[in-house]
């Protein structure tokens, strides 16, 4: 039996519909290792402390104080995060040595404490990179030269934690492949893709949806935050040029986030019709998603983002996907499964062609939704994709056990 610290920054309510990858994890490990999650009171998405956990769980959840902020890209949220690093790095001086650390990047400065600590005191150090930054961040202040120069010494963070690491895993191989530019002592990295547990997603699915589609009418879904390096100006776009067609479906946006009041400004000019839902719990944002057609990924152009969240609950929903997104990884996905169409980024009349073929095409739909379930069972479902996962955590010889 190991004692295993899980340290990740960005983690959701943990309670009983908490879709996150930690939670999983830290579940999985428990049924053989005593497990503690050490995150952050503050929470990301509602920008307030979190509330109480109110789950009983096998396996300690320490939440260490951190400022908080309101903007995504600020400077109070740095100095947020060089807080929550600090009080990270008196907590793990305070508490008796674990076996592994298993540290989600980013943010960045508690990780970079975690590696300094895990190297002083010789103790296996797993990283699992979420995002690249300072990448991401470039993408939004992009200014030649002046984003180099601002953002050094978030690089210069992020490659002395990919340098320490003794396990390098990431939610794609795009990221893998950035930390072991630097990590030399390493000959490989694991991908496992965010995924989602298959049966909890298809329980989800049966329940009755907030929303009844009416027969005959086809429902777009969006799933996801409402913020910058989302595209939805270009669906609305596109829906504006099929409806002067006489082609009108209906977009369901499930989400929140900073940009919900300019986008649904923007979209009520338009002859279009779409449903703001808010952000929803997990099972029922499933159910709804269920209820739908067709799937929507804009992502805007740069975006340091791979493979997400969204991905692995469009392809465990059985439905088609229309992609704006320009990482390789997940166009060559679609290609590979036959599971939708990639289109040109920030192109509403490609993206309106590409939902006309699927919108006039019923059969069409169901194949390639059909295609987007295999790829689902295949690349995306915890139970046989996380083993890899747990087996770079705890070493070899593991396998998810049957519940």
């Amino acid at each position: 039996m190991m004692n295993i610290l899980i340290i990740a920054n960005f983690t959701r309510d943990f309670s009983t519909s908490d879709n996150g990858r930690f939670l999983y994890l830290a579940k999985e490990l428990s049924k053989k290792h005593n497990v503690e999650i050490i995150t952050t009171e503050f929470s990301h998405g509602a920008k307030t402390l979190k509330k109480p956990v109110t789950e009983k769980w096998p396996f300690k959840i320490t939440m260490l104080k951190e400022p908080g902020y309101k903007r995504n890209i600020s400077i109070k949220r740095f100095y947020s995060h060089h807080i929550w690093g600090k009080n990270l790095r008196d907590y793990l001086k305070a508490i008796k040595k674990p076996d592994v650390v298993y540290c989600a990047v980013p943010s960045l400065t508690g990780p970079n404490y975690a590696a300094k600590y895990c190297k002083e005191n010789n103790i296996r150090f797993v990283i699992d990179i979420q995002d690249l930054w300072p990448e991401a961040f470039k993408m939004v202040v992009n200014v030649p030269v002046f984003s180099d120069l601002i953002f050094a010494p978030f690089k210069y963070l992020a490659d002395m934690i990919y340098k320490t690491a003794d396990s390098v895993c990431a939610v794609s191989q795009t990221y893998v492949d950035r930390a072991l530019k630097v990590n030399k002592k390493l000959k490989s990295g694991t991908a496992v893709f965010l995924g989602t547990k298959l049966e909890t997603f298809d329980s989800y699915s049966e329940k009755d949806p907030i929303m009844y589609k009416p027969d005959g009418d086809v429902w777009l879904a969006y799933c996801g935050t409402l913020g910058s390096s989302y595209d939805l100006i270009s669906v609305f776009d596109a829906m504006d040029k099929l409806s002067k067609k006489n082609i009108r479906p209906k977009l369901i946006v499930m989400g929140d986030g900073p940009k919900r009041q300019e986008f649904e400004e923007y979209s009520s000019k338009k002859d279009i019709d779409v449903v703001f839902t808010g952000s929803l719990p997990y099972d029922e944002m499933c159910a709804l998603l269920c209820e739908c057609d067709i799937t929507i990924n804009p992502i805007l152009g740069r975006s340091a983002a791979s493979i997400i969240n969204k991905h692995g609950d469009y392809a465990a929903s059985g439905l088609p996907v229309v992609n704006t997104q320009e990482s390789m990884e997940y166009r060559n996905l679609i290609n590979e499964y036959q599971m939708g169409f990639n289109c040109r980024n920030a192109d509403s009349g490609d993206i309106a062609e590409k939902v006309e073929r699927l919108y006039t095409d019923e059969e069409l739909r169901r194949k390639m939704g059909t295609n987007a379930r295999l790829c689902a069972e295949e690349r995306f479902d915890r139970r046989n994709s996380y083993n890899a996962l747990i087996m770079e955590i705890v070493g070899g010889g593991y396998s998810i056990p049957s519940e």
